[in-house]
């Protein structure tokens, strides 16, 4: 291994742990992901200045629709919560416990407080999300700078040795970043195509048994089946705890659909993700608890990205191995 390679890989290295230091995992996956955007929207040979427009168009969608959900979010949640608490308890008493809570507000005041609640965490809530939508937009302007020059060195000519240490290692940190990339593009390509079809086929179902929230619970199921193993738990949950508002015919048939219909995903998933990641289950579970503890929602997303990038790093390693020389018997000694 050159030096030059050697020092690439302590760059990512260290870029790795400082994105997980320094809370970066936002701006991270708001480069990767408006980088895949752009080349899709640059498909089949279209300008560079045309797919920088559709991004941005797409971008205006999404804050939208985001608006909109959140709005949506806001009203249905507490309505949700009202709905299912009451019931959880009464469930709770049959069972012969008796829950610390029996609304909405009592779970409120018992995790955190009234005022907490109405002041200190929409505080901290409100930094948080600017600070957030600072790094999006900083990572988006990366991301069409990357698009249009990806260049690391911009004065190569002007050098008056060709193959000095900084061109060599700036060559070899820019091979780390397109592998890098392209685990981007295999692993949430496939999680978004298996999304995809989860969401399709829960929407239909939800829309065709007139599902409280429905639209809601669409939008939820395919921004958390962009989480490996753990979205889809997730968006279950929320799908039969929804329906348990209404009575428990809804939840277990629900629950019912559920299990039938990734019960039919394991198929696509040893297809489309089996053939792309082959990673196995418990390194992925692994990942996603460490990449939360480290960098929260952002750090699951990226936990299997990593995963399957050091692993396509280490498949390109080669590793001399001793031989040892098989000893015949005729030579050898008999005490």
């Amino acid at each position: 291994m050159t030096q030059p390679t050697r020092i690439s890989f302590g760059f990512m290295f260290l870029l790795l742990v400082l994105v997980a230091a320094m809370g970066l995992a936002t701006p991270l996956l708001t480069v990767l992901f408006s980088f895949f955007a752009l080349n899709v929207f640059r498909w089949k040979g279209r300008s560079k200045n045309f797919a920088v427009a559709m991004l941005l168009v797409t971008v205006t969608g999404i804050c939208v629709g985001f608006v909109l959900f959140g709005t949506k979010s806001v009203v249905a949640a507490p309505e949700i919560a009202g709905r299912l608490i009451p019931r959880l308890a009464e469930v709770a008493l049959k069972l012969g416990f008796e829950l610390p809570f029996t609304d909405l507000q009592g779970l409120l005041v018992l995790v955190k407080g009234e005022v907490a609640e109405r002041f200190g965490l929409v505080g901290l809530a409100g930094t948080t999300l600017l600070r957030q939508m600072a790094f999006v937009i900083i990572g988006m302007v990366v991301a069409i700078s990357l698009f249009h020059n990806a260049a690391i060195v911009i004065d190569r000519d002007k050098h008056t040795l060709k193959n000095n240490l900084y061109s060599m290692s700036a060559d070899e940190i820019a091979n780390r970043f397109e592998l890098f990339y392209k685990s981007f593009h295999t692993v949430m390509g496939a999680q978004i195509i298996i999304s995809s079809i989860n969401t399709v086929f829960t929407g239909i179902f939800l829309a065709a048994v007139h599902y409280p929230y429905w639209q809601l619970l669409i939008v939820v199921t395919f921004l958390c089946g962009l989480l490996p193993i753990l979205g889809n738990i997730l968006s279950n949950t929320l799908i039969v705890c929804v329906g348990l508002t209404v009575d428990i015919q809804h939840a277990l048939g629900a629950l019912a659909f559920l299990v039938v219909i990734h019960k039919l995903e394991y198929f696509l998933n040893s297809k489309i993700i089996g053939k792309r990641i082959q990673n196995p289950m418990w390194m992925t579970l692994l990942g996603l608890i460490i990449g939360e503890r480290l960098m929260g929602v952002p750090g699951m997303i990226l936990a299997p990205v990593i995963l399957h990038y050091i692993k396509m790093e280490t498949s390109r390693v080669a590793v001399e191995q001793k031989v040892e020389r098989v000893v015949p018997l005729s030579e050898a000694k008999v005490d």
